[in-house]
């Protein structure tokens, strides 16, 4: 894939608030060099590039450094699966442990339970997409939350979940900050 320089510098030029007049002057240009630059009508050498650059707070290791593009869907080869005794945890977005957030879908067996998750700074968001489940805090309480049910809570204190019945259970978690 081939940079557009001429709209990238253009880019950059009004992300500092710079007209063309007041660029030229900085880099000691004209106006109407740059004017064609940002049209693609002409190429800066390297070095004339290298005095734009710098006029608008940048480098050339800058300019050029390639952005990894995010990806925004994840289909379901994507997911990392752990399979365990009695649950499965699926992370449903790859890496997402670099995020604020981290989505993952977990499956409990009958008679199952969760991880632990220990207390942490952060906040989380269930969502009950088939049979029903037990939210169990460190304290004892246990809070019975069914299939198209929620939970949300901070994560001041331990919990898990579990699956006291006959089916099994698919929940939907979130964390923020990650933590599974």
């Amino acid at each position: 894939m081939e940079m557009d320089i001429g709209s990238k510098i253009r880019k950059l030029r009004l992300a500092n608030s710079l007209t063309l007049e007041e660029l030229a002057s900085r880099s000691e240009l004209t106006k109407g060099f740059l004017s064609q630059l940002e049209r693609n009508k002409t190429s800066p050498s390297i070095s004339t590039l290298s005095d734009i650059l710098e006029a608008l707070g940048t480098n050339l290791h800058e300019f050029f450094r390639e952005e990894e593009e995010n990806q925004i869907v994840f289909k379901k080869d994507d997911f990392f699966v752990d399979e365990r005794e009695d649950h499965s945890v699926s992370w449903i977005v790859p890496n997402a442990q670099k995020n604020e957030m981290e989505p993952i879908l977990v499956q409990i067996a009958p008679m199952g339970e969760s991880m632990v998750i220990a207390n942490h700074s952060g906040e989380e968001f269930g969502y009950v997409l088939k049979g029903s489940v037990q939210l169990v805090l460190e304290d004892g309480r246990k809070f019975a939350v069914r299939a198209g049910e929620t939970f949300y809570l901070d994560g001041t204190a331990s919990h898990h979940l579990s699956n006291p019945y006959k089916t099994t259970a698919q929940v939907l978690w979130v964390s923020t900050p990650s933590v599974f």
